[in-house]
């Protein structure tokens, strides 16, 4: 039993630190020599020779083990389309390979930059961004309107506002992704609307594509032209049958001679589309849109199918539609659909020209990436953080039963989540563009972003909701918070529907391309030189057998050790989190490799178990984006609270994720095991508990450095007669009276004053020098702007038609 267990120690530790097989089987056979001296046990080397022999013999272990499952994983690999060839190779990885190693390097994620405003970027957020949030009227341009006024738009274009992608040299803003950022997330704190007409060109549009893939004589007719706004762009890519599946597209473009300015016999494409759900589309001059090309007559090339194309086409050109506008939940922002009957165009409108054709999902799914990691997770920062100031002001100025709502225990919980996700929204958003300033462009953290900071942005409007009561279900000038609940399935939808990306992308190409190995493994699969193929497999098949050996030892001895013995980064206050995302990276590696292992194929039909991983992996992603946050921002200790909240309640969201995998998971008796190796103490993480989530809370109801660093970056101002103007000023007069209010209500309580409330018993306090003069006015201040910010609009019946 010693010698037993001396040898489960020995293999554990080589596994754990991943040992080379050689080395390994050398240690592993001085251990039987010297166990043979006491006991020599002819059959036990026999085992030892036949197992290991082979397998440290590369020539025997390539015939007798890598050929044989080379052969059957090739016959079980799913057939993979184009597209999903091209999503596939779109972008880069990052952070998200490290959490898919089961070993994070935390330098990775630590030595990335800070985020940081130029002095240039500050001036034009102070002074352009403020100036048109000040213009904007939310309720007149989504009630009277349905449209932003002509002073906004000339606004817009004159201070370059859709150029904030283009280079200087081009006339545009040349801005970084963060101030891009910044820029959208300050906008849609007073009106989504205008929020999406600005981040649209300067996300998944024509000067995105030009700027990556344009010719020169593109890039310097139409980048100076949508820099100033002399052009309006829109990109027509989702059509009726069409939307996700973009593979699908009905739309074509078929190459052939034609008459076109004049003249008789032009090389170009006849294209027909309907293409519907476009932003812009309507006012647009300019059309970026998506095709599938063909050549039947292979007038240039050997290819009759060429592939998705994408070209651009002023709007003007003949047999081009453009539809009536949608009405997308009470927005206000442009967006309709458009036709195309029979266009002919010439091929150098193809975006690059034709060395380009049938590049355009490369092209798409490497663009995508601008709008899914930065302006739908600005819009989402800016919409959870005028949330938080807002909504945590009405509950300290709202009173029921004679004391504020934040006061109740039932209202912390939902403020305290508002607080919570708000933080994670706007850690992710910050460390992710910095990430992209920096050259990365990690297509799986991008839908990640989009999946998680809109959902996220939703659960903090619904409980900013349920908070503001009728007040919030009461549309009007005085509602701030109507609109933007209206506008969440806007956000929830584009860029790719939030059931699909959760179901189908973040863990369906972060299996393939985080994975230290499987992508390797595939191409080695798919090498067109079998012999070739199987020396790659062959090497890649035992370095993933050892990776996932590693991830088995360190899952169990993390566990029941807390992993308290790993080395990571951080102070007493933060370090118990980086060892919790360095366990649960492993676990999560374990269990998708096991899950990849025995579902081969049919993993990519089991959108149940993919969305588990990808709740994992992204709140593993967030949790380290907080941490990433916190230590940029110097560590603030008035921002532990948010901090344990944020981290604490990820944490326990990868747990949950990882058990709910398990029932689903095949070969019942291995699952058993597995979940012995990845959970050796049981459930270990838990929700945030009652005094964190008062901490938390306690941060939006009082005015101080941590609220103003939660909410910083969005619109703020004090005019009582604005929809947010009002809640801040009762805000700052209830919070100047809160000392004098104390003394009424403990003199209450010992009956020195009656239970009436206002003026009456204000008047009654002075007269008992229970309060002075000064106090009173304050007490008067604080009634006055309180009533003004519980009030709701009502309106004639003659204003309601």
């Amino acid at each position: 039993m010693i010698w037993l267990g001396l040898l489960l120690i020995i293999a554990s530790s080589l596994a754990y630190h991943q040992i080379a097989l050689s080395q390994s089987t050398l240690v592993l056979a001085v251990l039987l020599s010297l166990y043979s001296l006491q006991n020599f046990n002819p059959i036990l080397w026999l085992v030892f020779l036949l197992t290991f022999l082979p397998i440290c013999i590369p020539a025997i272990r390539r015939k007798l083990i890598s050929r044989p499952i080379f052969k059957w994983m090739q016959a079980a690999l799913p057939e993979m389309s184009s597209t999903e060839q091209e999503a596939m190779e779109a972008g880069n990885t990052w952070w998200d390979a490290e959490l898919f190693s089961g070993n994070p390097n935390w330098n990775v994620l630590l030595d990335l930059p800070v985020a940081k405003l130029t002095m240039e970027e500050q001036a034009f957020i102070d002074g352009p961004v403020e100036t048109l949030c000040a213009m904007l009227d939310d309720w007149d341009i989504t009630h009277n309107r349905q449209d932003l006024p002509d002073k906004v738009w000339d606004y817009i274009k004159q201070q370059r506002f859709c150029g904030m992608i283009i280079p200087k040299h081009y006339g545009g803003l040349e801005f970084s992704h963060f101030a891009h950022s910044e820029v959208i997330m300050k906008i849609s704190s007073r009106s989504s609307s205008a929020a999406v007409t600005v981040m649209v060109p300067n996300s998944l549009g024509p000067a995105k594509l030009l700027l990556s893939y344009g010719s020169q004589k593109q890039k310097d007719y139409y980048l100076p032209r949508l820099a100033s706004g002399q052009e309006m762009p829109c990109f027509a890519l989702t059509g009726p049958d069409a939307g996700s599946d973009a593979g699908a597209m009905p739309d074509t473009g078929v190459i052939c001679y034609d008459k076109f300015a004049g003249e008789d016999q032009v090389l170009g494409i006849r294209l027909n589309w309907e293409k519907r759900y476009i932003t812009l589309g309507p006012i647009a001059t300019v059309i970026g849109l998506a095709f599938k090309l063909y050549d039947p007559e292979y007038l240039i090339g050997d290819k009759e199918n060429i592939g998705i194309t994408v070209a651009l086409i002023p709007s003007n050109t003949p047999g081009i539609t453009i539809g009536n506008r949608h009405f997308p939940l009470n927005s206000a922002f442009q967006n309709g659909p458009n036709w195309g009957k029979d266009v002919f165009i010439p091929l150098d409108w193809i975006i690059g020209g034709v060395e380009q054709a049938g590049n355009g999902w490369k092209m798409l799914m490497e663009s995508l990436a601008t709008g899914r990691s930065v302006s739908l997770p600005a819009l989402s920062a800016g919409a959870a953080k005028f949330t938080c100031r807002n909504t945590g002001a009405y509950a300290r100025v709202r009173k029921q039963f004679n004391i504020s709502l934040g006061e109740f225990e039932g209202i912390e919980e939902p403020l305290a989540r508002i607080a919570g996700e708000s933080y994670i929204i706007n850690a992710a958003r910050t460390v992710t563009a910095a990430a992209l300033d920096q050259g990365q462009k990690p297509s799986v953290i991008s839908a990640i972003m989009k999946y998680e900071l809109t959902e996220r942005m939703r659960r903090v409007i619904n409980d900013g909701m349920d908070i503001q009561g009728g007040s919030g279900i009461c549309l009007g000038p005085k509602n701030y918070l109507g609109r933007i609940y209206q506008v969440i399935p806007v956000c929830i939808t584009v860029e790719g529907a939030n059931i699909l990306t959760r179901t189908m992308m973040i863990f369906g190409q972060g299996a393939v391309r985080c994975h230290p190995f499987i992508y390797q493994e595939m191409q080695a699969l798919h090498q067109h030189n079998e012999v070739k193929g199987i020396l790659q497999f062959d090497r890649l098949l035992f370095s993933h057998i050892g990776h996932i050996m590693h991830n088995k030892i360190a899952s169990f001895w993390l566990g029941i050790t807390y992993a308290r013995f790993v080395k990571v980064p951080g102070d007493n206050n933060t370090r118990q989190y980086y060892r919790s995302v360095a366990h649960l990276s492993t676990m999560f590696a374990l269990v998708a490799d096991y899950a990849i292992m025995t579902l081969t194929g049919s993993l990519k039909r089991k959108e149940r178990i993919s969305g588990y991983f990808a709740d994992a992996l992204s709140n593993l992603y967030l949790c380290s984006a907080s941490l990433k946050h916190f230590q940029d921002q110097g560590c603030p200790e008035d921002d532990l609270s948010l901090l344990h909240w944020a981290c604490q309640h990820t944490l326990y969201k990868v747990q949950q994720s990882l058990l709910a995998i398990f029932p689903l998971l095949p070969f019942r008796p291995l699952v058993w095991g597995l979940r012995m190796v990845t959970f050796p103490m049981g459930s270990s993480y838990s929700a945030p508990e009652d005094k964190l989530i008062h901490q938390t809370a306690s941060i939006l109801l009082n005015d101080s450095e941590s609220r103003d660093r939660l909410t910083r970056g969005i619109y703020i101002n004090e005019i009582e007669n604005d929809a947010t103007g009002r809640i801040e000023c009762a805000f700052k007069a209830v919070l100047a009276a809160r000392s004098a209010e104390r003394k009424i209500r403990q003199a209450q309580k010992v009956k020195q004053l009656s239970k009436e409330q206002g003026e009456a018993v204000f008047n009654q306090a002075v007269d008992k020098k229970i309060i002075t003069h000064e106090e009173l006015k304050l007490l008067k201040e604080a009634e006055r702007t309180r009533r003004l910010a519980i009030m709701v609009d009502d309106f004639t019946p003659d204003e309601m038609v």
